[in-house]
């Protein structure tokens, strides 16, 4: 474990106050104030840590782009229309979604983008990415501006989230002698390295539960409390006017046991205990516990589907021809890039997309059951 400056608080707290649960540990990982990994670093593409889909394609932002317009058609076509993009990286995304959706100029008319970063770093990459974009931007650094109309004006709102949720900090139970205790964090004196460890006193039973089997000694299970704040601040903006929103990540459908905590840093796993603050830490998205939260505040859910489901239904293989017929130089490169997105075996299954929204909208393009 690389001894970074985090790591020394962290001791040091450990230290003072004892053992901190997972979701403490993470939380500070990724967004402590001084040092946290999403606060500064731009991590993001073939020379950071990790590649996300609209890295790896244009023809995701352009699908998802296409994808918004049908939305904005679906709520009316109204005249103003708030597009609010979370975690939107380097500003890919929010690029090619815009520069495709020019063959729905009104669509572009009635747009105010809205990009909501923690990170200043991206925020100003995105701020040079989107420079040419041709419709208002704003940016914001937390997700709460989406409950008030001072920050994201009133209106019919889309959200679009590409690995947000699963960086999320989540906290981990572990079944032992009949009972759930908090997974923590403690330090192991004799190396001078992090380390896990129980609970000493039993914790609540967890509100859900898989039901393929009943728990076992050291079964591991993830929660996520912040599931339950994302949902709330989506209905409060759902209460000002028609809303939909689209997540895209990695997870699984239902919940189930399992430690899905990693790092990565160098595009390579490592332990979430490397370099902390240097080392992206992220889970698996429990997609139920989410949809679960959704739906307790009033909201609809459309999905989840495989990735490789939603975007088929939207085209993408179409429209990656036709993208390899106007540059046949680059053929291979685009018929690569794409098959990486939907192949059964890596993102087309592992990620899923899950749509929400307010309960008198249609059903979400491409969600359908």
């Amino acid at each position: 474990m690389t001894e970074t400056a985090l790591a020394a608080k962290l001791k040091a707290r450990i230290r003072c106050d004892g053992p901190m649960s997972v979701a403490d540990y993470v939380a500070a990982c990724l967004y402590d104030p001084e040092h946290g990994y999403y606060r500064r670093r731009a991590a993001i593409g073939a020379a950071g840590d990790f590649v996300t889909a609209p890295e790896i394609s244009q023809v995701f932002g352009e699908i998802i782009g296409l994808w918004s317009a049908v939305v904005w058609e679906q709520m009316g076509s109204p005249s103003r229309f708030n597009l609010v993009e979370l975690g939107p990286g380097r500003g890919t995304l929010m690029r090619d979604a815009l520069r495709a959706a020019r063959v729905v100029p009104g669509f572009r008319a009635a747009l105010a983008v809205h990009l909501v970063d923690s990170n200043a770093t991206l925020r100003a990459v995105q701020a040079e990415t989107l420079a040419d974009a041709g419709v208002p931007l704003t940016f914001h650094e937390d997700i709460n501006v989406l409950g008030s109309a001072q920050h994201v004006p009133e209106g019919p709102t889309l959200v679009i989230a590409n690995e947000f949720l699963d960086a999320l900090p989540i906290s981990q139970l572990i079944y032992s002698a009949g009972a759930w205790h908090t997974r923590l964090v403690a330090l192991d004196e004799e190396r001078g390295a992090f380390s896990y460890q129980p609970g000493s006193e039993r914790a609540p039973e967890p509100s859900a539960l898989p039901t393929d089997r009943a728990p076992r000694d050291g079964d591991i299970l993830e929660t996520c409390a912040s599931h339950a704040a994302v949902a709330y601040v989506l209905a409060r903006r759902a209460a000002l006017a028609p809303f939909a929103a689209l997540f895209i990540d990695y997870g699984h459908a239902a919940t189930g046991f399992g430690d899905t905590l990693q790092g990565v840093a160098g595009q390579s796993h490592v332990s979430p205990f490397h370099a902390p603050a240097e080392t992206d830490l992220s889970a698996q998205v429990d997609f139920q516990q989410f949809a679960d939260a959704c739906c307790g505040v009033g909201l609809v859910v459309d999905g989840p589907v495989p990735q490789a489901e939603f975007l088929g239904r939207l085209g993408i293989v179409e429209r990656a021809s036709r993208l390899m017929s106007a540059n046949p130089e680059r053929a291979a490169e685009i018929e690569a890039s794409v098959l990486r997105l939907i192949a059964p075996t890596g993102m087309g299954s592992r990620f899923l997309a899950i749509g929400v929204r307010s309960p008198s909208g249609a059903t979400l393009p491409g969600l359908e059951r």
